[in-house]
């Protein structure tokens, strides 16, 4: 995807950071800086890693990953969203393992060379669903190990919040393995559908066994 082809929410969000970081110079409140312009650096990373390893991200992805990054850095830290609204953290959680079950169907799918018959499209899906979960139970591993190792507090209410969110995980990675099984079935599933043939049709290389559902 050129500069050219940058979706405008993108172009927004970081014009927004640009601001904030400059304004947080001349206000000299400079933890407001660190934010902005680590959340800034990051929403151009995900189209340098596409392009090394040589995907395309479709317009509507890129702007899905630059929102996720800009909610959970700069209105959860900065705009203190995780304070202000106890739903935030949930909401992040939840569009996360979506995404996470959605990116393990398209892997799984990718290792099929996109043949559609290579295995049952339950079965794709369950493989999906696995990957989605089990990004989301490393991550929860990755916080308990930080709270033991430095005493932090990632976990906040320990078991409480380890079960919520892998609770949470199970749901959202369902859900997105399930637009996988639509997607093989010829469905729409809320939009999720298109996106995942969005990306499928922008990089047809690693897909060369698809053929059209007649």
């Amino acid at each position: 995807m050129s500069r050219a082809m940058k979706p405008t929410v993108v172009l927004v969000i970081q014009a927004i950071l640009l601001v904030e970081a400059m304004t947080g110079v001349f206000t000299q409140a400079w933890p407001v800086v660190f934010v902005a312009v680590s959340t800034l650096v990051l929403t151009f990373l995900p189209q340098r890693f596409a392009r090394f390893f040589g995907i395309e991200l479709p317009g509507s992805v890129l702007a899905a990953i630059v929102i996720f990054i800009f909610a959970t850095l700069f209105l959860g830290e900065v705009a203190d969203f995780y304070e202000r609204f106890w739903w935030w953290d949930v909401l992040l959680h939840f569009m996360s393992a979506l995404s996470f079950g959605a990116m393990g169907f398209l892997l799984i799918f990718m290792l099929f060379e996109g043949d559609r018959y290579a295995a049952p499209p339950w079965a794709q899906a369950v493989m999906a669903f696995c990957v989605g979960l089990s990004i989301g139970a490393i991550w929860e591993i990755f916080e308990f190990s930080m709270d033991q190792l430095f005493g932090l507090n990632m976990q906040k209410s320990g078991l409480v919040d380890t079960m919520k969110d892998l609770i949470i995980d199970t749901i959202g990675a369902a859900i997105g393995a399930f637009s996988g099984f639509l997607y093989l079935k010829g469905r729409q599933f809320g939009g999720l559908v298109m996106v995942l043939d969005q990306f499928i049709q922008a990089n047809k290389r690693f897909y060369k066994k698809l053929r059209n559902k007649g």
